[in-house]
């Protein structure tokens, strides 16, 4: 069935200026406020595709606000509002580009820190354990793995895998030495915890719905100081999500990311550099299905 709904690829709201506008959202300061925006834009291979994903943006705004709420007795977030009648009046006017995937949130002194954890081994990390192990070592940024784990398999312990936030190129992972180089230790110390805390607790409810989180990350900042949960939080866009009863370990495993387009792309006489070829509407259509199945899943609507 052919998508009848309009890709939202750029918004403009004349009152505030641009923050930010990233691979998805458009982000508007108002002043002690941000305004999200999530677009329906999609990027593969640190590109952004000349079509998007058509409702996209909505299930990821609708998602993040789920989790969220569900976490909110573990940590405060940054949300303030997410319906148009809650927010300014002067943006009242532009509901056709925000109804349903804009959020309304408090500035918070970002921590320039991707703090990721890992229930299950797949992407970067495993690719950095099998160099280790070419090398004849089973260590990866002061992580042990066991001997017999292969590719997506369950790790013993959840574990908590920083990085460097890149704004333009690639993140780089580092240990949580090196990230106390880069933030003081309580703050360090404060992203392991919670990040671990979080994960854990979406985790054992994703996996009561049919859904293994292999992977996902987080964002914390300060505001008035107090350390809080910001941007978006355990999407497809920021977790890896597979289907609990199709996981077998060691290979690769089908998810409900944009994995499936990679997967296209990659079998594209394309050199992976802009600009990005355009999507035909099927793999825009099985796409769309992908993120609308996550979200049922998890959120029952």
């Amino acid at each position: 069935m052919e998508n009848t709904e309009k890709a939202v690829l750029f918004t403009d709201i004349e009152e505030y200026p641009l923050f930010s506008r990233g691979k998805v959202r458009d982000v508007y300061d108002l002043d002690d406020k941000l305004l999200i925006v999530s677009s329906d834009r999609i990027s593969a291979f640190d590109i952004i595709l000349p079509n998007g994903i058509p409702g996209k943006g909505k299930i990821l705004t609708e998602m993040s606000l789920f989790w969220f709420d569900f976490l909110k007795d573990v940590i405060e977030s940054h949300l303030i509002a997410s319906e148009v009648d809650d927010f300014p009046e002067d943006l009242h006017k532009y509901r056709d580009q925000l109804e349903g995937r804009t959020m309304l949130v408090k500035k918070a002194k970002r921590i320039d820190i991707e703090c990721i954890v890992r229930g299950y081994i797949s992407g970067s990390m495993w690719k950095e354990l099998l160099n280790a192990r070419s090398n004849g070592l089973n260590e990866v940024h002061g992580f042990s793995f066991p001997s017999d784990l292969t590719e997506s398999g369950k790790l013993p312990n959840p574990i908590f895998t920083p990085s460097t936030k890149a704004d333009d190129g690639h993140d780089e992972n580092i240990s949580f030495t090196q990230m106390c180089e880069i933030v003081d230790n309580e703050t360090a110390e404060l992203c392991r915890n919670k990040s671990i805390e979080i994960y854990s607790k979406a985790a054992e409810y994703a996996l009561s719905k049919g859904i293994i989180i292999a992977d996902t990350k987080f964002e914390f900042g300060y505001r008035d100081g107090r350390f809080i949960l910001i941007d978006e939080v355990l999407s497809p866009d920021s977790s890896r999500f597979w289907p609990q009863n199709l996981y077998q370990p060691g290979q690769g495993q089908p998810s409900f990311d944009k994995q499936f387009i990679r997967d296209y792309l990659s079998g594209l006489d394309w050199d992976k550099t802009p600009p990005g070829p355009k999507l035909p509407e099927e793999i825009i259509e099985k796409s769309v299905a992908k993120y609308r199945e996550a979200k049922k899943m998890l959120t029952g609507k």
